[in-house]
Parts: structure tokens; C-alpha cells; sequence
């Protein structure tokens, strides 16, 4: 150190540690990895993880599938598929980045060919990001409407037309006219001309809810089709603004701000759903609605249809959210020998539980509002955004305090879809890290706050009066078949081609080893049946393709095709990094496809101190691009 710049050696060593503190506010003095911090407790870890997992589909989409896939005997389809194919994939992808300490880019390290999958995973996370704060922005939107002395979509008001009724309307019935014909007419007609119905000759249909009117005209202010993208509805605007706003608060620390916001956002959701059980429970037919969900409606027979064992799959795949890459991502910063296999069974059992006990909070609402209304449950319930901002809201209109029990539902949603929202930052933030550390370490506020602002600018199509369009426009594509070609991929890569086994003695490096017949369900699920499974729901899911709609309106083409482009513009990376990969290797072609399917120089335990005997000529992992690619031996490069 220059002395004639620093007078004071102390004052200097001072002056160092706190530029470096700033630098790294997001690494602990007591983190094993200095470089990219670590959890500051396992709590934080294990929170973030569930608050990831359990999401909104948990709660509008599982009680549903459970209700029309014959009730308590769907448990038994959706049990075996979380065991077959929703527990290993988890596992397989904490390991992973545990193991390396990378997030789901450059932990491709292990199969270069292969680095395009994590790509696409990112890729995938930032669509759907984007329009997942949408869907928390309508849920802020609505808790903010609710604090008022009664609901507004409780009656129909000045924004209701002539269809908005809680009972069924009259729309065409006979009438005599002055010649003495009778001729059927519709009403509204009937009506302008003093017409009367001869009576017994009325056609009747459902009329609308108030809170499907109110949802429609109110806070989506939806136009007649995507072709109609309208003016930006301003107060979503602003209630996505706000989602941004908490999400980039949360996250300016990276995950050590975020782990201690879990400790309520992962939380909270559990006490509303108990609160709403216990009020539900106490309310006139809530039996008969729990019943249809999972009790004395079980039909055991649905087990024969195929569609039930697909509906368990995609339910299990999804809502773990396997081949996002943030199980990857938050996995990365855990301490090596943690023992992510517990881990990984605690968060699955806890999400799989926590969808059974919210139909039975859903449920037992839903069953009051078909007993107060005449109807059968069958008639009340719905799925996704018509459960959560029409059925439901429609339900707790109903109840005495009305307001208050609104404002704890959508409040619920609301933190239920920030855990998710905290962890897809995290994987996009954690892929920047891994590729510009340095800057990262500077910047990660700025460039933090800079990807809020510009998801939030990509999503203001959202909020337009064609908003709803877009949002289920991207759900469509992105949220579905190129989840499953990387979750295929990502299995067949380090399972067939990196080999089972070698990732198994990986594993053994940071939990202990463990007697053979412990990995052999490991291996039967890993080598054979979550890949067939995997393969089985993609085949069906591109057989059963339809045109994308949205309440009885087909997309125009011009939607379908961008749909398509936005999903081969995610998984085109896959072909595209392959050919880099092997164009940036050594040999002849066979050569350099061989050496490509290997790992890189610097694959391996990201701290010297773990890496052993099996990777102590590893490289130094914050080494990029010249020691990516094995030589064409396959032996690792000298730093």
C-alpha cells in the first residue's frame, strides 16, 4: 500500500473494509463461500424454497383438478406421480446447484452441450415473470377495492348491463302480435315494443354475477379480443408498479433480504387459509361443498382414464416448479454439505399438503355459496382467474363482513405470489452473477432494480384492456411445453450423458454415502421412469394442442404465431449453444461432440477445501471461457 496516499496504516485497513463490506453487502463475514454469499440461516433457505414451490396454483388450480377428477381418489394418482416424477426432479436440481454453487446457466459446466437448457429455463422464468406481477397486481387491485363499508361487485351497479343477475334471465320468449301471430322474440325486443310474454313460453339462461360483470368491466376493462388492445387501464398500471416496487425492495440484498421477507410472505398464506377454514367450517353447507371436494363424492373409477394420471403429472410438475431454474438458483447458495436430500422432502410434502388443505378452505366457502344460492357445487366452482376473481369474491360477498374477509383473501394471493415472484428474480439476478461477478459485486442494487423496471415496462401490455389476452397468451406457451423440453433434457443430460452414477458420488461428496439401497429408487426413477413420464406428458400435451382462448374468444392468428415465436425464441438456444459449444472445441467433429459431452475444466465443487481427490485438478471456477471445453483427451486444462 502506498503510505504517502495512506498516512495511517490502521485508518487505511479501515477504509479497506468497509469499501469491501459495501461491495459485498450481500456476503455474511460467517458465509463458506465469500464469493456469492450464502444463506444466512437454513430457515431462509427452507422458506424461500416453500414460498417457490406454493403458489397460486396451489390455491385456484389443485382443489379444482380434485374436485373433477374424482375427488379424494385423485390423491392417490397425484401421490404416485409426486413420488415418480415430482420428488426426483427436485432433488436431482438442489443437488445440482448445491454441488457447484452455480446458478442455472452456468452450472451447465457439467455437459457444455448442453448449456442452452439453462438458457431456455431463464428465458422461460423472465415470460413468465413478467405476467405473474400482473396477476399480483390484480390481486392488490382488489384488496384495495375491498376496503370499502360493502364489496363492489356485491350488486349489480352502474357498471352492470341487463344480463347481470344472480338468477337465471329470461332472453327469448312468445309473443302475440297486433296481426295475432305468435312468434318468438327476444325479451329485450319484447320489451321496447310493450310486448307481453305469453306466459310458460320464456327461455331462460344463467344470468351474469356481478363479480363476473365487475371483473370484466371494472378492473380488467376488457375489449372484445386481442385485436383491441385499447388504452393501459391506469390503476393496474399502477398496482403493477407497486408489485415491482415490493419485489425489487425485497430483493435489493439479493437473498439476504429476501430470506428474512420469506419469514412472512411464506407464512402468512398458511394462517389466512386456517382463518378461512375456520370460518368456512362454521358456515350452512360448507359440508356438502367439502364433500364434493374429497369426500363422500370420491369416485374411484376415474382412476381407469388416462387424462386423471396426466392431470396428476402436470399438477405434480408444475407446482414444484421444477425446470424453471430457481430451484437451481436458491439451491446455489446454500453451504456444501447441507443436506439437501431432506430438503428437498420436506418442501415437496409441505407443498403437496398445503394444496390439499386450501380446497378445504376453497371448498367449504364454495359449498355455502351453492347452498345460499340454490345450486348445486357443481355450478359454483370454477378454476384459475374465474375462481379466484369471480367464484370466490362472489362467495365471500356474501358473508357478513364481507370487506374484511375480501381483504384477507386477496392479501393471501398477494403474498403467495410474491414467494414465487422473489425466486424468479433471484434465478435471473443469480444468472447475472455467475457471468459478471465483478460487476455484480458493484452493482447488484442498480442491476437488480434495473431488471424490475424493465420487466415492469414489458408488462404494461398486460395491463392494457386486452391485458388478459396477453396474460393467458404467455401461460400458453411459455408455461408449458418448453418447461417440459428442458425438464427432459436436463434429465437425459446429466443422468444418461454426465452418468447417474458419477452425479450420485457428487451427491455423496456433500450429504455422506449412503448404502446402495438407498439410491436404488434414486436410479429406477432418475435412469427410466421420470424421463418416460416426462417424454409421455409432453407427447400428450402436443397431441391435445388447441387454439388458446380466452372466455369463448379465439385468438387471431397473428396471437397464435406470436405465441409460437416467443416459445421456439426460449428453446432455440438449445440448438443454438450446442453448435457454439462445439465449434469452441478441439478435434474433428466427433472429436469435438465427444469432448462437448463431457465436463468443463471447471466443473466441480466451487470452494478448493471440497473438492477432494476426484476434482483436485479441477479449475478455478471463476475462470471463464478459456477452460470451459476439455481438451481433446478429456483431461482438464492447467490454469
Amino acid at each position: 500500500m502506498d503510505k504517502l496516499k495512506c498516512p495511517s496504516f490502521f485508518k487505511c485497513r479501515v477504509k479497506e473494509k468497509v469499501t469491501a463490506s459495501s461491495e459485498n453487502f450481500h456476503v455474511g463475514e460467517n458465509d463458506e463461500n465469500q464469493d456469492r454469499g450464502n444463506w444466512s440461516k437454513k430457515s431462509d433457505y427452507l422458506l424461500s424454497m416453500v414460498g417457490y414451490a406454493v403458489g397460486l396454483g396451489n390455491v385456484w388450480r389443485f382443489p379444482y383438478l380434485t374436485y373433477n377428477n374424482g375427488g379424494g381418489a385423485f390423491l392417490i394418482p397425484y401421490a404416485i406421480m409426486l413420488a415418480l416424477a415430482g420428488l426426483p426432479l427436485f432433488f436431482l436440481e438442489c443437488s445440482l446447484g448445491q454441488f457447484a454453487s452455480l446458478g442455472p446457466v452456468s452450472v451447465w459446466r457439467i455437459l457444455p452441450l448442453f448449456q442452452g437448457v439453462g438458457i431456455t429455463m431463464v428465458l422461460i422464468s423472465i415470460f413468465v415473470t413478467i405476467y405473474y406481477n400482473v396477476i399480483i397486481a390484480y390481486s392488490l387491485y382488489y384488496m384495495f377495492a375491498s376496503f370499502q363499508s360493502e364489496l363492489p361487485w356485491k350488486n349489480c351497479s352502474y357498471w352492470a348491463d341487463e344480463n347481470c343477475s344472480r338468477s337465471p334471465i329470461v332472453t327469448h320468449c312468445n309473443v302475440i302480435t297486433i296481426l295475432g301471430e305468435i312468434i318468438q322474440v327476444n325479451k329485450s325486443w319484447a320489451d321496447i315494443h310493450n310486448l307481453n310474454c305469453i306466459n310458460g313460453s320464456e327461455i331462460y339462461q344463467p344470468g351474469q354475477l356481478p363479480s363476473e360483470q365487475y371483473w370484466n368491466k371494472v378492473a380488467l376493462q376488457r375489449s372484445s379480443g386481442m385485436d383491441e388492445t385499447g388504452g393501459i387501464v391506469w390503476y393496474l398500471a399502477l398496482c403493477l408498479l407497486l408489485a415491482w416496487l415490493i419485489v425489487g425492495a425485497a430483493l435489493f440484498k439479493g437473498i439476504k433480504s429476501s430470506g428474512k421477507v420469506v419469514y412472512f410472505t411464506a407464512i402468512f398464506p398458511y394462517v389466512v387459509l386456517l382463518i378461512l377454514l375456520i370460518r368456512g367450517a362454521t358456515l350452512e353447507g360448507a359440508s356438502k361443498g367439502i364433500s364434493y371436494y374429497i369426500g363422500a363424492q370420491s369416485n374411484f373409477t376415474k382412476l381407469r382414464e388416462a387424462e386423471v394420471w396426466k392431470d396428476a403429472a402436470t399438477q405434480i410438475f408444475y407446482s414444484l416448479s421444477v425446470a424453471w431454474g430457481g430451484l437451481v438458483a436458491l439451491s446455489s447458495y446454500n453451504k456444501f454439505n447441507n443436506n439437501c436430500f431432506s430438503d428437498a422432502i420436506v418442501v415437496c410434502l409441505t407443498n403437496c399438503l398445503t394444496s390439499v388443505f386450501a380446497g378445504f378452505a376453497i371448498f367449504s366457502i364454495l359449498g355455502h355459496m351453492a347452498h345460499i344460492s340454490g345450486k348445486e357445487v357443481s355450478q359454483v366452482v370454477k378454476s384459475g382467474f374465474d375462481l379466484a376473481f369471480i367464484a370466490y369474491p362472489e362467495a365471500l360477498a356474501q358473508l357478513p363482513g364481507g370487506p374484511f374477509w375480501s381483504i384477507l383473501f386477496f392479501f393471501m394471493l398477494l403474498t403467495l405470489g410474491l414467494d414465487s415472484q422473489f425466486a424468479s428474480i433471484e434465478t435471473i439476478t443469480t444468472t447475472i452473477q455467475d457471468l459478471f461477478p465483478k460487476v455484480m459485486k458493484k452493482m447488484r442494487v442498480p442491476i437488480t432494480l434495473g431488471c424490475c423496471l424493465v420487466l415492469f415496462l414489458l408488462g404494461l401490455v398486460c395491463v392494457t384492456q386486452a391485458g388478459i389476452y396477453w396474460v393467458h397468451l404467455i401461460d400458453h406457451f411459455c408455461a408449458g411445453w418448453g418447461i417440459l423440453i428442458a425438464a427432459i433434457l436436463e434429465i437425459i443430460g446429466i443422468i444418461w450423458i454426465y452418468g447417474g452414477n458419477r452425479f450420485i458420488e457428487d451427491i455423496e461428496m456433500m450429504i455422506g454415502a449412503k448404502r446402495w439401497i438407498f439410491w436404488l429408487w434414486w436410479r429406477a426413477c432418475w435412469f427410466v421412469i421420470t424421463p418416460l413420464l416426462l417424454i409421455a406428458i409432453l407427447i400428450w400435451s402436443l397431441v391435445k394442442f388447441h387454439r388458446p382462448e380466452y372466455a369463448k374468444i379465439l385468438y387471431p392468428d397473428w396471437g397464435v404465431a406470436l405465441g409460437w415465436c416467443m416459445i421456439i425464441f426460449c428453446i432455440i438456444w438449445i440448438p443454438i449453444m450446442a453448435v457454439i459449444k462445439i465449434i469452441q472445441a478441439e478435434g474433428n467433429i466427433f472429436q469435438r461432440f465427444v469432448n462437448c459431452c463431457r465436463p468443463a475444466s471447471n466443473w466441480g465443487p466451487y470452494l478448493e477445501r471440497h473438492r477432494g481427490e476426484r476434482y483436485k485438478d479441477m479449475v478455478d471456477p471463476k475462470k471463464e471461457t478459456d477452460h470451459e471445453i476439455p481438451t481433446v483427451s478429456g483431461s482438464r486444462k492447467p490454469e
